[in-house]
């Protein structure tokens, strides 16, 4: 699956964590290794409850499936256009499209736009949700600055949530989405299906140290001068799906990030989602 893709990257990417876990480069453990909370029903008979739902939706989506793995069996990253699709994930939103606007109390607004082409479930997943007023009132429970902010769980402990279909889905992948400075994300456990209702938002910066880091293990000098450019965390590309972009209120965004935690990386205060507004972009 995805073999020319991640065929080299995918080892790069363990050889990054390994060497974050040796070298103790960050405070957080979860940052070390790259990882972002990891969302799960609560017991093993769930998780293969969850297995068993999805199981025919598995098969009718096979031939899908199979149709998007040949497409990106023919992209190669050496030579994949980052620079084009990096512009075309950072741009503003078109009028007319349908975006969100996310109420954080105390903190403002962020604005973000969705890329429904790729990853139609998480889209219509997170969108739904927030026009049903899941979100209202939930936390960013977890927060690691220079990493990502976590919310979307209703028991504020990163085990709760679930999708509007009442079971887990799986993740919605493409080259051309990396996780910058600002995207949103869906978080999962480490079962292939088992995306809900906690979503990220990258909020790293560039590191140089990083890079050089990523470089070594041989991730494509055209996709680390755009991450020179657009920060984020790479090391979770091609691994979570990306789904959307804030594409205003990147300094919410730190100014999230940027608050007290305990040890387990939660806010001291409650940092709540007011609500999260979906309309259409007008300018």
């Amino acid at each position: 699956m995805k073999k020319k893709i991640l065929s080299g990257l995918g080892i790069a990417i363990l050889l990054v964590v390994m060497l974050f876990m040796l070298t103790g480069c960050g405070k957080e453990e979860d940052k070390k290794e790259g990882k972002v909370d990891k969302t799960s029903t609560t017991s093993k008979t769930e998780e293969n409850k969850v297995e068993q739902d999805v199981e025919n939706e598995e098969v009718e989506n096979k031939v899908d499936n199979e149709n998007e793995e040949e497409d990106m069996d023919e992209i190669d990253l050496n030579t994949f256009d980052f620079s084009a699709a990096a512009e075309k994930q950072l741009a503003m939103p078109e009028k007319g499209e349908t975006i969100a606007i996310m109420h954080v109390k105390d903190y403002g607004e962020m604005h973000m736009k969705f890329f429904e082409d790729v990853a139609p479930k998480a889209v219509e997943n997170f969108i739904t949700h927030a026009k049903e007023g899941y979100y209202d009132g939930l936390t960013f429970h977890r927060i690691i600055n220079e990493f990502m902010i976590q919310g979307g769980d209703p028991e504020g402990t990163g085990m709760g949530g679930e999708s509007i279909w009442g079971k887990g889905f799986g993740v919605e992948l493409h080259p051309s989405l990396v996780p910058y400075r600002g995207s949103l994300c869906m978080a999962m456990s480490s079962l292939p299906d088992s995306i809900g209702s906690q979503f990220f938002i990258t909020q790293a910066n560039y590191s140089e140290d990083m890079k050089e880091m990523l470089e070594y293990y041989g991730y494509p000098s055209n996709l680390l001068e755009q991450y020179k450019e657009h920060g984020g965390y790479l090391s979770l590309y091609l691994q979570y799906t990306v789904f959307g972009q804030v594409y205003e209120g990147l300094d919410v965004l730190d100014k999230i990030a940027a608050v007290a935690t305990d040890g387990n990386d939660k806010p001291l205060e409650d940092v709540i989602i007011e609500k999260i507004e979906i309309t259409t972009y007008s300018k």
